[in-house]
């Protein structure tokens, strides 16, 4: 379902609600519409989804989609904020909606209670403005890479693992220079180490599921300086955070390939 398009002035309740937001220069009142107008799709609702959707909710973006198909554990909730204990056994999905609903109202929540594939991911996407990537594993990434960069819908993805993350925002559809995720990661890892093998301190997961939500909405509103061609990399442990250029691959197997 889409949202009601926003176009006359903000009520009371919404002027008082975003006030903070109001007065920022690089947003103001048509900012906030702006906001209230969008749409993002948040595939994860984990630790990096739980605070992506909190500030999503809380921003008031218009539309949230959520792709999960996952079930609320005991061990999620060391960092998954958006779940509490007697969440536990609950679809995630319809846990989050209830949370972003205490949020804020003005949201309109759509479910997905599945994987993302190839299979339904352009169905899935068709319609957002920007996706979001909370998910915890490579096959998926891979395949929300692929959907965004055929759809030209930007994508701002995140990984962690232990104490240490990364960030970027992928706009590869836009041509060079922009690169897309493979550029990064050209092709699967022949083993993948699980969240559970190698665990996950769990303020860094809000930490940047924050910075994801940060970087959504300076996508969606148009202003500061994209990640698109650089990758934030950050160790928790030292505080030391890099922003590192990544420049596309000109042999990289989606984004430099014939059309």
């Amino acid at each position: 379902m889409q949202p009601q398009k926003i176009n006359s002035p903000l009520n009371t309740n919404a002027l008082r609600r975003y006030a903070r937001h109001i007065v920022l220069p690089d947003i103001g009142e048509s900012g906030q519409q702006t906001l209230l107008n969008s749409s993002v799709l948040v595939i994860g609702a984990g630790g990096l989804g739980s605070g992506v959707l909190a500030y999503m909710a809380a921003s008031g973006i218009g539309r949230i989609g959520i792709v999960e198909p996952d079930r609320v554990e005991l061990s999620n909730l060391q960092r998954q904020i958006l779940f509490e204990t007697g969440d536990i056994g609950r679809s995630k999905c319809d846990a989050a909606r209830d949370r972003i609903e205490e949020i804020n109202p003005d949201c309109t929540v759509e479910l997905f209670q599945t994987e993302f594939t190839k299979d339904n991911g352009k169905s899935i996407s068709n319609g957002f403005d920007l996706v979001v990537d909370g998910c915890d594993n490579f096959s998926t990434r891979f395949t929300i890479n692929e959907v965004c960069y055929h759809a030209r819908i930007p994508l701002v993805s995140a990984a962690i693992s232990g104490f240490s993350a990364q960030l970027s925002t992928f706009k590869a559809y836009l041509g060079a220079p922009h690169p897309c995720y493979c550029c990064l990661v050209p092709q699967l890892p022949e083993q993948e180490v699980s969240c559970a093998q190698e665990g996950i301190i769990g303020p860094l997961a809000g930490m940047m599921g924050s910075m994801q939500a940060l970087e959504a909405i300076k996508e969606l509103l148009g202003i500061g300086t994209s990640l698109s061609g650089s990758l934030v990399a950050i160790d928790a442990l030292t505080m030391d955070i890099r922003r590192i250029q990544l420049p596309r691959d000109p042999h990289c197997p989606l984004c430099s390939s014939p059309a």
